[in-house]
Formats: C-alpha cells, sequence, structure tokens
C-alpha cells in the first residue's frame, strides 16, 4: 500500500509538472547566439553604375533576450545583440561585383504565448512583434561614392522550444522570420530597396527568475 501511495504521488507530481504554467510576473534572461540569414536574392538596385543585384551574405554574433510575463504563459521577450557584420555584393549587368559593407543592430520586441501539457521537459512557444534594425558603417565599394541604408521597421514571427534542465534553466532553440526591406541611398539619392528579409536562427541558454 505504501508503494502504492508513493507511486501515486509521483504519478501526481509529474503531472503537475506537465501542466505547469510560467506564472504572471516571472523573469526570464537568456544568453546566446544568433545567426542572422538574409533570403536568396536581396532585390535590383538603380545606380549610376547600372542595375545592380543585390546579394546579402549571413553572420553569426552574441544575442540576449529578456522576457517577462504579463500574464500566465504570455510574455513579452526583447531580443538584442552585437551588432552583427554582412558584405553586401552588388553584381552589375557586366557581371562585375562590387564588394559592400555594412552593419547592423536588429532590437526586436515580441509578444509570446508558451504551451503547456506538452511535456514536463519542453516547452515550445510562438510569437509576434516588431522588428528596428539600424544599419551604420556602410561602405558602398564604389570610390568616392557614399552608401547609406536607411534604418527599417518590419514584423517580426518567432517560434521555439524549451528544453528544460531543472525548474529554473533550459536550452532554447529558436527561430523569426524578419520582414526587412530598407530603402539604399548613394550620395544621398535612394537607388532601390534590399530586399533582405532574414531568417535569424538561435541557440541560447535561459534562466527563469
Amino acid at each position: 500500500m505504501k508503494r502504492q501511495a508513493l507511486l501515486i504521488a509521483a504519478v501526481a507530481a509529474g503531472l503537475s509538472m506537465t501542466a505547469m504554467a510560467e506564472t504572471a510576473g516571472t523573469w526570464t534572461v537568456g544568453v546566446g547566439a544568433g545567426y542572422v540569414d538574409p533570403e536568396s536574392g536581396n532585390g535590383t538596385l538603380n545606380s549610376p553604375l547600372g542595375k545592380l543585384d543585390v546579394d546579402v551574405d549571413s553572420d553569426v554574433r552574441p544575442t540576449i533576450t529578456a522576457e517577462y510575463f504579463v500574464a500566465d504563459n504570455v510574455g513579452v521577450e526583447l531580443l538584442a545583440a552585437l551588432p552583427f557584420h554582412h558584405d553586401i555584393d552588388l553584381m552589375t549587368e557586366a557581371g562585375t561585383v562590387v564588394n559592400a559593407k555594412t552593419q547592423l543592430l536588429p532590437p526586436t520586441l515580441s509578444l509570446q504565448y508558451h504551451f503547456d501539457n506538452v511535456h514536463a521537459n519542453v516547452k515550445p512557444f510562438i510569437g509576434v512583434g516588431a522588428n528596428y534594425t539600424t544599419f551604420f558603417k556602410e561602405r558602398s565599394g564604389i570610390p568616392g561614392a557614399d552608401l547609406d541604408i536607411d534604418d527599417s521597421w518590419g514584423v517580426a514571427g518567432h517560434a521555439g522550444v524549451d528544453f528544460k534542465i531543472n525548474a529554473t534553466d533550459a536550452v532554447r532553440i529558436d527561430a523569426r522570420y524578419i520582414d526587412l526591406e530598407p530603402d539604399v541611398k548613394l550620395d544621398g539619392d535612394k537607388i532601390g530597396t534590399a530586399e533582405i528579409n532574414p531568417w535569424v536562427y538561435g541557440i541560447s541558454y535561459v534562466q527563469r527568475f
């Protein structure tokens, strides 16, 4: 009878862990890395050199997130990172490649829902929010020409899974899609729009407070 009682208690404890919500008033902080991967083909610019096909490369940098739960399982998260560095290939109609560069910061604010009743140690979540990307240290690769990429607002979708290590710590794997299409200027004149629209893949260590 004692063994049966212990077994029943253990099962009940397991079920209570499965149904455990992320409670209102809780904070989480995550530290990890993000990989910004722009979509393939990033538009065409109309420059003094003629039409330029744009290709923006990928980069990985350290990231940090902070999330506050405004209600059970509902959190507001802010993503920050060290500046991402991107090489930009600008291909002329003749096939010549001009090598431009930029750095960017993509802070993103999201409203997220964390699911219960999946597994005691696995917590998937989804979110949607706003991204503000600021560009700086642009280089055109064209002697004497000044490249400027405008800062940009866009919608950001987010999904991921927390794999719990214990009651307070977890490893997170996630992905974001960011609507990012900034205007591009050369010597102050708009020459088109860069269709970057990246996926941002992340892995981080998350602690709950």
